[in-house]
């Protein structure tokens, strides 16, 4: 009997003693990265995969060497039900523990979209487009959704005009919608509470702003020059003067190739401030910080005119006899 019991404790000794062999083994797998290269490997993880498929796909992809030892560590560190889906770059360089942390976290790739001044909703959409974010059609689509409008709450038809100028941020399964809405909650963090005060101080509702804004965006390159731009539009609208901006026009001609005709000036549109009165619909473009800062606060002047020069620039007249003037010397080189 002694005999026995002694083998039986030396197996169970034995036994622990593996025991213990095999968590160190575990644990020191899980901090040690496959290799020190630390090149991106991009690894996709489906919504919905399996903890499995999951550690083969990291095993194919070269960041791990054992899918079994992965696996037990995510149950381990009960990280098994916590894994998001998404792209995630990683590297052999990055221990199994590291890959876990980050995909627990959700430290998807995320692709940087910038969008310049001035652009409008279709230069917008061939952009998301370009960068891998989605379709132009499905971005349109969206941007254009008038009770997709409404529900975020906004007072006008299409998200033109709002979708704010800057560099965002996403992952690649974002969805148009939630492109849009993050473009259109940074417009709402820089036009604050002050600047709608000015905008009822001026008379003007937040659309009618954010439309003269878009005008003066498309109107001129030239910092300095949007709170100029800014005073003539206004004070063609105080007089009660057509705005005859072709900026406005251009915006109101489908499929526009790029030659502005008389044609074009004389053709009745919402868009055409050659022939209506006052403000179009809608913005033409979605405006910078600046030029929306430019139509609250135009400078004071009495200039009515201004035309283009070749350095991109303007000449601002006070009436048409010397806007005139302006015109021969700039547009049609004659002095």
């Amino acid at each position: 009997m002694k005999k026995i019991a002694l083998v039986f404790l030396i197996t169970i000794v034995l036994l622990g003693g593996a025991a213990v062999l095999a968590i160190v083994d575990i644990w020191r797998y899980a901090d040690q990265p496959l290799a020190d290269d630390a090149s991106p490997i991009v690894v996709n993880i489906r919504p919905g995969q399996s903890l499995k498929a999951t550690a083969t796909a990291l095993h194919q992809a070269g960041v791990i060497e054992s899918p079994f030892r992965f696996i037990l560590i995510a149950r381990l560190k009960k990280y098994d039900t916590n894994l998001k889906a998404g792209e995630y770059p990683l590297s052999k360089a990055m221990s199994p523990k590291e890959i876990l942390t980050t995909m627990v976290k959700g430290a998807v790739k995320l692709y940087k979209l910038t969008i310049p001044e001035g652009y409008n909703i279709y230069q917008i959409a061939d952009l998301v487009a370009a960068t891998g974010l989605g379709i132009q059609s499905d971005f349109i689509r969206a941007a254009t959704d008038t009770n997709f409008v409404h529900k975020i709450g906004l007072n006008a038809d299409t998200f033109e005009g709002y979708l704010f100028p800057d560099t965002y941020l996403f992952p690649k399964d974002v969805g148009p919608n939630s492109i849009v809405s993050t473009m259109v909650s940074r417009f709402k963090s820089v036009f604050n509470l002050k600047w709608e005060a000015r905008a009822k101080e001026l008379g003007f509702s937040v659309h009618q702003v954010v439309t003269l804004a878009s005008i003066i965006e498309k109107e001129t390159g030239a910092a300095f020059e949007r709170p100029i731009i800014s005073s003539v539009f206004h004070n063609r609208l105080n007089k009660r003067m057509r705005l005859e901006s072709d900026p406005t026009v251009i915006y109101g001609i489908k499929n526009f190739d790029g030659n502005l005709t008389r044609k074009h000036l004389s053709t009745p549109t919402p868009y055409n401030t050659y022939k209506i009165r006052g403000l179009p619909p809608g913005p033409i473009a979605n405006p910078g910080r600046e030029s929306l800062k430019a139509a609250l606060y135009p400078v004071d002047t009495a200039f009515l005119y201004f035309v283009a020069k070749k350095d991109r620039t303007h000449h601002f007249s006070t009436n048409l006899r010397e806007h005139n003037r302006a015109v021969r010397q700039y547009q049609l080189g004659r002095k």
